[in-house]
């Protein structure tokens, strides 16, 4: 059986002193497969983005191990860990961190040129993936030019485009309307199965986890329950997150109204 992108080990994470010591990641073990696309889910303060942060190398555990492409990650440290952010993670996030002195284009381009990509290659590969998320008008105009949807799916463009072989999205839809939302999670959906992109995204939100094939709840810093999608339609799919949340004590009846 071949090696998960992500391998999580007995994760823990500490803030704070002796005096007073918070314990955001308890203990929690989970593995993503190739190929994957699984939202982790929880309520306010239950460790999803703790968690989000330690993959990303952003955080350090306070112990346990997290293998990416069979690398662990937790014993990086400088130009290796630089190296691996570049090559192995794709970022995407709320706020859509893109340059503003440059076109949609460039900020694309900027993941390959990091790597020192030729510039026929670039132009092929941003092209291809401007295509693929309907961007193709907005590659020489400038962030400010562009809508919230628009710019998220610039930032997912760029953090695709170098094929990396896991795609960390944190709240990815969190700053958009519902239609961009929709169009958005579509687009990745779409990525997802057509590339066989590795995703994992953090949400709060059960709508946008329903695009996701797996489902990861997480509670007081440890895993609370999880389940595929299988064979079921998405509107089902949905129904049954939101009965989790329930038992969390999450929301769901902000959601309801984005529609299905």
């Amino acid at each position: 059986m071949s090696e998960p992108v992500l391998r999580i080990e007995k994760v823990e994470k500490y803030y704070g002193s002796a005096f007073s010591l918070t314990k955001a990641l308890n203990g929690i073990s989970l593995s993503v497969e190739k190929g994957e696309f699984v939202a982790i889910m929880g309520p306010s303060g239950s460790g999803k983005t703790t968690l989000l942060n330690c993959i990303s190398t952003i955080d350090r555990v306070s112990s346990g191990n997290i293998f990416v492409d069979g690398h662990n990650v937790t014993r990086l440290r400088g130009h290796r860990l630089n190296a691996f952010r570049r090559q192995e993670l794709g970022f995407i996030f709320q706020d859509f961190n893109l340059l503003d002195t440059m076109t949609a284009y460039e900020n694309i381009a900027l993941a390959l040129q990091i790597q020192h990509v030729s510039s026929r290659s670039i132009e092929e590969a941003v092209r291809e993936m401007a295509q693929r998320l309907g961007i193709e008008d907005c590659l020489d105009k400038y962030p400010y030019q562009l809508s919230g949807g628009q710019k998220q799916r610039v930032a997912c463009a760029r953090a695709m485009v170098t094929r990396p072989r896991l795609v960390l999205a944190d709240e990815p839809t969190g700053a958009l309307d519902s239609r961009s939302s929709r169009l958005l999670l579509e687009c990745l959906q779409s990525l997802h199965t057509q590339l066989s992109a590795t995703i994992l995204m953090v949400t709060h939100d059960a709508f946008s986890a329903s695009y996701a094939s797996r489902v990861i709840f997480i509670k007081d810093g440890t895993l609370f329950h999880e389940f595929y999608r299988g064979d079921d339609d998405r509107k089902t799919f949905f129904g049954r997150i939101i009965d989790v949340e329930s038992l969390l004590g999450g929301d769901g009846g902000d959601v309801v109204s984005a529609g299905l």
